[in-house]
Order: structure tokens, then sequence, then C-alpha cells
């Protein structure tokens, strides 16, 4: 019986394995838009919250 070749390393639950293929069809997010949507997020949760306090 022939060995896989593909198979890599059995250790970390098979996340070397996940990480080390990637699909084609996925989205694909750049770095920066994350970094921008988060500040923008936290922004608008700051502002929100000086804005109509609960107390």
């Amino acid at each position: 019986m022939a060995r896989d070749r593909d198979s890599g390393f059995h250790s970390a639950a098979g996340l070397i394995r996940y990480f080390d293929q990637e699909d084609e069809k996925a989205l694909k997010v750049p770095p920066w838009l994350v970094v921008v949507l988060s500040i923008g997020l936290a922004a608008i949760v700051l502002y929100v919250t000086y804005s109509w306090p609960l107390a």
C-alpha cells in the first residue's frame, strides 16, 4: 500500500494540513480592510457610548 504524500504531520489536530491548502473559491479580504473596518466599528461604538449614556 503506497503512502499518501500529502498527509503532512499528524499533530496539532490537523491544522497544519488545513492551513497548507488554499481554497480558490474562498473570499479574499485584504488585511488593510480588516484594520479599517475594525477602527471604524470602534469609532462608532465610542461615539454611541458617549452620545447616549445608559445612566
